[in-house]
């Protein structure tokens, strides 16, 4: 058999496990486990999800397993597997997650259920489908496809699952920075998040960071009754709205020159001169007038920075009373590019709301930042992966240089200093962290073609031929 006929071996093999339907009981076992990190009482459904969904199949594949403690006595545990087949070749490390958030059961509708998985047509219903069970499954399915038709890999691989990723990945830098031995790499190749298109293959290098703080008026104990007192004491809400009203205008335009990102630089303007995003038919509707005016709408999501309120709270909305709230508080969030230093945006808008008069306004950090990360799409990396799956698909994927949510990513370039090919296998209206989640079949497809192409290509010559871990690149940040 030659090698082409050997790969198309391969892509077939992991094909046919979905439509054999053992891929689809694999994933239903591990949608079943109902790993909510956000609920303080599933710390063993988390465990339970890497003893009992993950560790059998890597132990299957040849791989070491052992899963270690979170540094952060509150966060759930993690899981290192290897297989190791010559430290001459390269090592490229997967990443996925294996929390969720909150099932919400209850909003799901007839014949759905978080924890289990049901098909309905071309959709796969279930809490993980989406983010990330399902994405980090179709990549363990494509490792082993290559097992099953080389009877080796060709390459070494290094797995990393984490069970904190919807909180926020707690502890994961910290575990990072003191197993960075353990989890030596010359590439992370992992699947999160969306594709630009729902029938469009796409890779993104980095993501936007994430900021989450509060902003808070808090002006006397109790409220007070409105016609008693109205007119006679400030309103907090009132006040608040005006505050939040010079930091964003009413088009989501950011009016604070500190909150805005660098100019979006050439190469990353040209890549995402032809992106058009489109979240098939179920997506919400674009607003083209939505933010930063001089920018496209792509431009906007991608190369710029955002400033949402999340949520905004003053008396009991459910149960108003004729009173004046005594405080008023929002949730905020930056969404923000690479370039941009995150420690510098909580100062920069209480200085602001100072000087427009609003200092009775406490802004709060409510977690530790994500960071925003690019890898250079002139990688050696980046541009192997984007010919394999060309090879695979017979066209180009979209190439993004950031997604515009958020991961975890600056553990991987900048703590463990890899070049980073993320390659979802999801879309934007998957109805990620909401009722009813799900993933498209034909993406699984796909996926499991992409993916097994990808670990395929990875075992020839020309992978043997690019960049090497290095001192210089490993361990940036201790």
């Amino acid at each position: 058999m030659s090698e082409a006929e050997a790969r198309t071996a391969a892509i077939l093999h992991a094909t046919e496990a979905l439509e054999s339907g053992s891929f689809l009981e694999t994933l239903a076992a591990r949608i079943a486990i109902p790993s909510e990190s956000q609920n303080p009482d599933a710390r063993a459904a988390l465990h339970a999800y890497l003893t009992e969904a993950i560790v059998p199949a890597l132990t299957g594949m040849g791989f070491d397993t052992e899963i270690y403690p979170n540094p952060m006595p509150d966060a759930g545990p993690i899981l290192i597997g290897k297989r190791i087949e010559d430290p001459a070749l390269p090592t490229v490390l997967i990443y996925g997650h294996g929390d969720t958030v909150r099932g919400q059961e209850e909003q799901w509708r007839d014949g759905l259920h978080p924890w289990r998985l049901v098909r309905e047509g071309e959709r796969l219903y279930g809490r993980g489908t989406a983010d990330n069970k399902g994405q980090h499954s179709i990549n363990l399915a494509g490792l082993e496809a290559v097992l099953a038709e080389r009877g080796r890999l060709g390459f070494n691989v290094k797995v990393l699952i984490e069970t904190g990723e919807e909180i926020g990945s707690r502890g994961l830098r910290e575990f990072c920075r003191a197993e960075r031995n353990a989890l030596s790499a010359d590439v992370l190749i992992a699947s999160d998040g969306p594709r630009l298109q729902p029938g469009r293959p796409t890779v993104f290098l980095g993501s936007r960071g994430t900021m989450n703080f509060e902003l808070k008026i808090a002006l006397r104990e109790g409220g007070q009754h409105s016609g008693n007192w109205g007119g006679l004491l400030a309103n907090p809400a009132v006040l608040l709205s005006h505050a939040l009203a010079t930091i964003v205008d009413r088009r989501g335009k950011i009016l604070v020159p500190a909150l805005l990102p660098p100019p979006i630089p050439n190469a990353v303007r040209a890549a995402i001169a032809g992106c058009v995003m489109d979240g098939g038919p179920d997506a919400p509707q674009i607003n083209p007038d939505w933010g930063e005016p001089a920018l496209t709408p792509w431009e906007r999501v991608f190369g710029w920075n955002t400033f949402e309120i999340l949520a905004f709270e003053a008396g009991n909305p459910a149960r108003p009373v004729n009173a004046i709230p005594p405080m008023a508080r929002a949730v905020c969030q930056m969404r923000f590019v690479a370039g941009c230093d995150a420690d510098s945006f909580i100062p920069a808008i209480r200085k602001h709301l100072e000087e427009q008069g609003f200092g009775m306004v406490e802004v709060t950090a409510l977690r530790d930042p994500m960071m925003a990360t690019r890898t250079d799409p002139d990688d050696p990396w980046v541009r192997w992966a984007i010919r394999s799956i060309e090879r695979t698909m017979g066209a180009a994927p979209a190439i993004l240089p950031n997604l515009g949510g958020s991961l975890p990513n600056d553990v991987f370039t900048e703590i463990l200093g890899l070049p980073t090919v993320w390659v979802p296998h999801s879309y934007s209206a998957c109805s990620q962290h909401a009722p009813n989640e799900h993933m498209l079949l034909p993406i699984v497809r796909e996926g499991l073609r992409i993916m097994a192409g990808l670990f395929w290509d990875l075992g020839e010559t020309e992978a043997r031929q690019l960049p090497k871990a290095s001192a210089s690149r490993a361990g940036l940040k201790s």
